[in-house]
C-alpha cells in the first residue's frame, strides 16, 4: 500500500505498528500508541483527570463505532507498516468553519466543475460528508449511524443511476450500430435498385428502338405492297380496257 492522500476526513497522526521482520496482526494494533519518537524527546504525559465511568464508556463506544464506520488506513513505507486511525477528538464551531474553507480551497485547487457530472467534486463532498458524520458520531453515536444510513442510501442511489446510465449508453450504442448497419444495408439495397432501374431503362430504350425499327420496316413494306397492288390494279384496268376495246371491235365487225 502507498501512503494515503490528503482527505477532508480528519485522521490522527500515523503510528508505526510493525516492521517486515516483526509484523503484527492488524487486529492487535496499538491504537493508543503515540508516534514513534526518540526516548529523550518524548515528554512525560500528565496524569489523567478523573472521569466518570459512564462518560468513559460512552467515549470508548463512540470510538469503536468510529472504527467500524471509518476503518483505519494502513500502508507500507519500505519495510515498515503504518496505521492511521480516524480522529475521535470532539469538534468545535471553528472546526466546522475551517472544514468549509478547506472544502472551498480544495475545490479550487483541484479545478472541480461547478455544475454537471464531476468525479472530483463528488469525491470532495463525500469526504466532507464523512467528516460531518465523524463529528456528529463523537457527540451522538445514534445520530451518526443514522447519517451513515443516509450516506449509504445516497451512494446506492447514485450507483443505481450510474448503472442505469451505463446500460442506457450501451443500449444507445447498440441501437446506433444497428442503425448504421441498417443504413448500410438500405444504401446497398437502394444502390442495387438504382442499378436495376438503369438496366430496365436501358432495356426499355432498346425495345423502343427495336419497335421503331420494326414499325419503320413494316411501313416501308406496306408502302411497297401498296405500290405493287396499285400497279397491278392499273395493269388489270388497262388489260380490261384493252379486252373491252377488242370485244367491242369484234362485235362491230360481225354486225
Amino acid at each position: 500500500m502507498i501512503p494515503p492522500t490528503d482527505s477532508l476526513l480528519k485522521y490522527n497522526n500515523p503510528v508505526l505498528i510493525s516492521k517486515s521482520t516483526d509484523r503484527k496482526s492488524p487486529k492487535a494494533r496499538p491504537l493508543r500508541a503515540c508516534p514513534q519518537q526518540p526516548i529523550d524527546s518524548c515528554p512525560v504525559p500528565p496524569p489523567p483527570k478523573p472521569k466518570s465511568t459512564s462518560t468513559e464508556a460512552t467515549g470508548q463506544e463512540n470510538e469503536a463505532i468510529l472504527d467500524i464506520i471509518f476503518p483505519p488506513r494502513e500502508w507500507m513505507v519500505g519495510n515498515q507498516q503504518w496505521l492511521q486511525q480516524v480522529s475521535s477528538s470532539p469538534c468545535t464551531r471553528t472546526d466546522v468553519v475551517r472544514l468549509e474553507e478547506l472544502l472551498d480551497t480544495m475545490l479550487q485547487q483541484r479545478q472541480a466543475r461547478e455544475a454537471g457530472i464531476c468525479p472530483v467534486r463528488r469525491m470532495l463532498y463525500t469526504q466532507c460528508f464523512d467528516e460531518l458524520i465523524r463529528q456528529v458520531t463523537i457527540n451522538c453515536a445514534e445520530r451518526g449511524l443514522l447519517l451513515l444510513r443516509v450516506r449509504d442510501e445516497i451512494r446506492m442511489t447514485i450507483a443505481a443511476y450510474q448503472t442505469l446510465y451505463e446500460s442506457s449508453v450501451a443500449f444507445g450504442m447498440r441501437k446506433a450500430l444497428q442503425a448504421e448497419q441498417g443504413k448500410a444495408d438500405t444504401e446497398k439495397s437502394t444502390s442495387d435498385l438504382e442499378s436495376e432501374i438503369q438496366d430496365l431503362k436501358k432495356q426499355l430504350n432498346e425495345e423502343k428502338a427495336r419497335c421503331d425499327m420494326i414499325e419503320k420496316r413494316e411501313t416501308e413494306k406496306r408502302q411497297v405492297e401498296e405500290k405493287k397492288h396499285t400497279e397491278e390494279i392499273q395493269f388489270l384496268k388497262r388489260t380490261n380496257q384493252q379486252l373491252k376495246t377488242q370485244l367491242e371491235g369484234i362485235i362491230t365487225q360481225r354486225k
